[in-house]
């Protein structure tokens, strides 16, 4: 134990330990003092008067939010002054009027620059407002100069000592005070009006954002974690055919969708066979796949019955995309109606307009990507079984060919994405040049790798979709808006495309994030039984993750308010634009008015946050 004590006591005793901690600390030092350097620390502004005087003053703006105000009444008051002294001296002016308010200026006359004293007598008591020079013989004149502020005492009276204006003259001149007083009950200002209207489109705008973002980011997260992707793996074979029937797929399913549209176009102006065919479509759609796909099957189906059967799910899905595209037709047409009515209720019928349009916009591209992942599941299927079933030597001819065709196949696409984003103008560089290029990689891969060997193709897509969502995630959603901005106008339309974009990438992160620490005894246990991939998702990987999926989506909804304000500065809509207009405008009240109604929603939303997570998480 002695021993023990005497060997820690050398090795704390160490000279080369203290050096270490000598050299760390002056590092240390040597850091800081460059980051002083670099960030511009200078305190001496900041103790300067000039400083301190503009600090206090929009302080105090800031303190006073431009939210309750009162009518009120001026009390507008001239009187005489001489600048310079007239040559027979000091002259004497007219008594003023005390029954009323009035102004005593001693002396009565005073060279430009010279100060004089200016007193007001029976005036509103506590009141304030500008004290003013008014150049010319005219005392209603609208030119004023200066802007001295002076404010009475309980008695209504105050005493102000003015400097004044180098502008001499023969002519008699004037000194003009105009104090306002509070009349009546206090009422809203325009200003807190105007931000009630914004923090209602800000609290919205964020909540589409994150509702549409929540829903496209919960499937991104499944195949952006690593412990659900990393298990699966296929034979070279399968990839190269699932690559084959995604391009394929998605252009052949694109153009089917758009020509049911178009067999469908003579009836979307008839609200009545949009709504027959929105009843009729499902009725078929179901009955459809429930003969086509039966739960249990006594025998194996003849090849003609299989034919049969994949004709009917056809030929049903074909009808549920008429019956989707009817569903737009009908949506906007009862929008036009209800907006026609220019009723309490004409905001319902812009919702039904822009939903329908939704639908039928995205029904093709939805069309596309069934298409492409059916047949992708398909040949990747034929992909799999060939591999299984063909002798090893077949197998790597089979590799060779279809590896080389899938890699000019996707880097010949990608050639064609660098052309429309770069305009290269070249297909020696932008498509012959990628697909030979691809080509190469894929030979190569088939070459090297076993006929029968599977690759990490779920790790693959694991690092394509978290560098996707790092590299989108990088970019600021105040770049977003001002993309969004050129693309479909100023607004909060812009604004929620911004945050709802920048919500996927975002919560797709913290999603997979949370997929990655779940327990492995559930899934262990699921896939026991045999469970495929989507039922051990669905019964082992959601129950665990439901709890802090909703505790983020709730703070990913706080994020987007606040997010918005800045947003709001480039035209995303939200408060962020009064905000931005009032600061430019130095109104520093008004500017107040808006981080008072941001603070309150933020306020709020926390506890009613707390409160659904207490409830339900």
């Amino acid at each position: 134990m002695t021993a023990m004590a005497e060997n820690n006591k050398d090795k704390k005793a160490s000279p080369w330990r203290s050096l270490q901690l000598g050299l760390t600390v002056i590092f240390g030092i040597v850091v800081y003092a460059y980051g002083f350097q670099i960030t511009k620390v200078d305190l001496e502004d900041l103790r300067s008067e000039r400083r301190q005087e503009s600090l206090t003053r929009v302080m105090r703006a800031l303190a006073k939010p431009e939210i309750f105000a009162y009518d009120q009444q001026e009390e507008i008051v001239n009187s005489p002054v001489y600048v310079t002294c007239p040559a027979s001296g000091a002259p004497t002016l007219p008594e003023p009027d005390k029954n009323g308010p009035y102004l005593v200026i001693s002396p009565s006359c005073a060279e430009p620059g010279e100060t004089v004293q200016v007193e007001g007598f029976n005036f509103a008591p506590n009141v304030s407002g500008p004290l003013r020079f008014v150049p010319g013989s005219d005392p209603a004149n609208v030119v004023t100069l200066g802007r001295d502020n002076v404010e009475t005492d309980a008695a209504g009276h105050f005493i102000f000592e003015l400097t004044l204006p180098k502008r001499p003259s023969a002519d008699i001149q004037y000194i003009r005070a105009t104090l306002k007083q509070n009349v009546g009950a206090p009422h809203l200002t325009q200003t807190a009006k105007d931000t009630w209207e914004k923090i209602v489109e800000t609290v919205f705008l964020a909540l589409l954002a994150t509702t549409f973002g929540t829903f496209l980011a919960i499937p991104l997260s499944f195949i952006a974690a690593r412990n659900l992707m990393k298990p699966v793996r296929s034979p070279l074979a399968s990839i190269a055919f699932s690559l084959l029937g995604w391009p394929l797929g998605m252009g052949i399913g694109y153009l089917i969708v758009r020509w049911v549209e178009r067999l469908g176009d003579p009836f979307t102006g008839n609200i009545f066979i949009n709504l027959v065919s929105v009843i009729i479509a499902p009725i078929i759609l179901i009955y459809g796949l429930r003969w086509a796909l039966p739960q249990e099957e006594t025998s194996k189906p003849s090849v003609s019955l299989q034919i049969g059967r994949w004709a009917v799910i056809f030929v049903v899905t074909l009808v549920g995309f008429y019956g989707l595209f009817q569903l737009a037709a009908l949506a906007k047409n009862l929008g036009q109606v209800i907006m026609a009515s220019k009723g309490w209720f004409a905001f319902l019928g812009n919702f039904l307009f822009q939903s329908g349009d939704i639908v039928g916009i995205i029904t093709p591209a939805l069309g596309g990507l069934a298409a492409g992942g059916t047949l992708s599941s398909f040949m990747g299927k034929v992909g799999q079984r060939a591999t299984e079933k063909l002798a090893p030597t077949n197998v790597k001819l089979f590799n060779i060919v279809f590896a080389t065709l899938a890699g000019m196949t996707v880097f010949g696409l990608l050639g064609q994405l660098v052309e429309w984003l770069y305009q290269v103008g070249n297909p020696l560089y932008t498509l012959w040049g990628p697909a030979t290029a691809g080509g190469i990689l894929g030979l190569t891969l088939a070459l090297l790798t076993k006929p029968k060997a599977t690759l990490p193709t779920g790790l693959v897509i694991y690092y394509i979709t978290r560098t996707f969502l790092n590299g989108l995630r990088s970019i600021e959603a105040l770049v977003m808006a001002i993309v969004f901005v050129i693309a479909v106008g100023i607004g909060p339309f812009a604004g929620m495309m911004a945050l709802g974009l920048h919500t996927i990438v975002s919560l797709a992160k913290l999603y997979s994030e949370q997929v990655e620490s779940i327990m492995a005894g559930p899934l262990e246990a699921i896939q026991a039984t045999g469970a495929n991939r989507l039922q051990t998702i669905v019964y082992a990987v959601i129950p665990q993750i439901i709890p802090p999926y909703i505790s983020y989506t709730m703070y990913r909804w706080d994020i987007n308010v606040r997010m918005s304000t800045i947003i709001g500065f480039v035209g995303g809509g939200g408060i962020g634009f009064l905000l931005q207009q009032n600061i430019n405008l130095l109104n520093y009240r008004a500017a107040s008015a808006q981080m008072f109604a941001i603070a309150i929603v933020v306020a709020s939303m926390d506890y009613i946050s707390s409160v659904l997570r207490e409830k339900y998480v």
